[in-house]
């Protein structure tokens, strides 16, 4: 947006336009935090967003963040990190306020805003504050503003009951894959942790988004040994995170903490090799090209390119990957229906897509057998969720919940069941007894807030640090 000053006197910046640039912006020389503003108070605060939000102003920048009145602030758990962190309602949707320095927020607002570009899942960046002062002209902190990511969890609360060994699996291998997703287009973390990241349920496993990225560089590309610096940084954060739950009693005592957190070793390095190794095989076997697109597209990978080589004698052929992307199924189903799942969802989804085809319109275009679906199977499940019940779940996670419901009902019985029925049972067993992940985090019980609070550490100058 063009620059522009509204009536309160605020000013408004775009986000930077040098796009081309890589890792961090230059650090700017920054005024003494003795000197006072030069200009009226009013008049001193600037927001560099890539959309003006009006709202943005109506909250209480001249105020420190550790002070917030209760009206501004969303009830949502906070956990360990270096810096004060809030989480404030704003409009309709709910945003995570961390104080830092100028040159932290702004390097971090450009690096999630390039993440954003390359489809990575992070956080979405909503503004930098800056030129904060109080009434009486005292300096604060400027503000990096990203946008909370609804109907995600940070790692304390999955584990404010004691989960299974096998769902602590399946965390470490959903943050193994987010890093194998920013590792492929050159984003080099520096701060890999369980802390660092939000996970949203994706149709029995998790996918995982990057939250604090102000420890990240860009790069065309990384070297390995920048991959395995990252790969052990993530190995000893996540030990060390194991050691408080286990301490917390939140994690079952059998768990070693060491040999779990080694897993995002192994889960990573699977990763890595079937997505980029190279492939040797004989002439005669070329259908092992369809059989390791096959494998990719279950990683919910999709291949654009592939490099195939014959060797000098010819009797060999070598094949390697040269570009892939994350989000097959996503894609697939966003193209067909317009809807935007997880991509495990989106797999499941898609099954269930496929079987309706053959039973129903065999023979059929497929674009015209997705839309008789999403009309008779995925908005009637949908709708018949009662609206008491409609935020516990997103609705492409009720679908696949109900459908899985359903094979379970047929195999129990050794028969078929009706959608109809297999719903109502759905909602009256299941969904009924789940707790609300839309608002869990809005209106934490005092269980939850004892355990993420329980994780409230003190920096070195004495001052309380919390989760982003």
């Amino acid at each position: 947006m063009s620059e522009n000053t509204p009536s309160n006197g605020a000013q408004w910046h775009d986000e930077p336009t040098d796009y081309d640039q890589v890792g961090k912006l230059p650090r700017a020389e920054a005024a003494s935090v003795d000197e006072a503003p030069s200009g009226p108070v009013v008049g001193s605060l600037n927001i560099t967003a890539a959309s003006a939000d009006p709202e943005l102003l109506d909250l209480p920048w001249h105020i420190a963040l550790e002070e917030w009145p209760q009206a501004n602030l969303a009830a949502l758990p906070r956990g360990i990190s270096r810096h004060v962190v809030r989480f404030a309602h704003l409009g309709g949707t709910v945003i995570a306020i961390k104080e830092t320095s100028e040159h932290v927020a702004r390097h971090e607002y450009h690096m999630l805003r390039k993440l954003a570009r390359l489809d990575v899942p992070a956080v979405e960046p909503v503004a930098v504050i800056t030129g904060r002062t109080t009434p009486d002209g005292r300096p604060l902190n400027p503000c990096l503003v990203t946008r909370h990511l609804k109907f995600s969890m940070p790692y304390r609360a999955l584990f404010s009951q004691m989960l299974r060994k096998d769902t602590l699996t399946r965390l470490i291998d959903a943050l193994a894959l987010l890093l194998v997703r920013l590792h492929l287009v050159g984003f080099y973390w520096g701060d890999v942790s369980l802390s660092n990241t939000l996970f949203r349920r994706d149709a029995g496993a998790f996918a995982a988004y990057l939250v604090d990225a102000e420890t990240g560089e860009l790069y065309p590309d990384l070297s390995t040994g920048q991959r395995e610096y990252d790969l052990e940084i993530a190995r000893v954060n996540i030990a060390g995170e194991l050691m408080d739950l286990l301490d917390g009693e939140l994690i079952d005592e059998l768990v070693d903490p060491v040999a779990t957190s080694e897993r995002i070793m192994e889960s990573y390095r699977r990763l890595w090799d079937e997505l980029t190794a190279k492939e040797s095989f004989e002439l005669g076997e070329r259908w092992r090209v369809g059989a390791r697109i096959r494998r990719l597209n279950e990683l919910g990978f999709d291949v654009e390119e592939y490099a195939i080589k014959t060797t000098a004698d010819g009797s060999t052929i070598q094949l390697q990957p040269k570009v892939v992307d994350a989000g097959h199924h996503q894609r697939r189903l966003l193209r067909l229906t317009g809807l935007d799942a997880q991509e495990n969802q989106a797999r499941r989804l898609l099954n269930d897509m496929d079987a309706y085809r053959a039973d129903n319109y065999p023979g059929q275009d497929e674009e015209i057998s997705a839309h008789a679906w999403v009309s008779q199977v995925f908005e009637p499940i949908v709708r018949s969720i009662p609206r008491e019940l409609s935020g516990k779940l997103e609705p492409a996670e009720v679908v696949h919940e109900v459908l899985e419901h359903r094979w379970y009902m047929t195999e129990k019985r050794n028969q078929h069941v009706p959608m109809a029925e297999a719903l109502q049972s759905y909602i009256d067993d299941v969904l009924r007894h789940r707790r609300d992940e839309a608002t869990l985090l809005l209106n934490p019980d005092t269980d939850l807030i004892k355990v993420l609070e329980a994780g409230v550490i003190k920096a070195d100058d004495g001052d309380e640090d919390y989760e982003d």
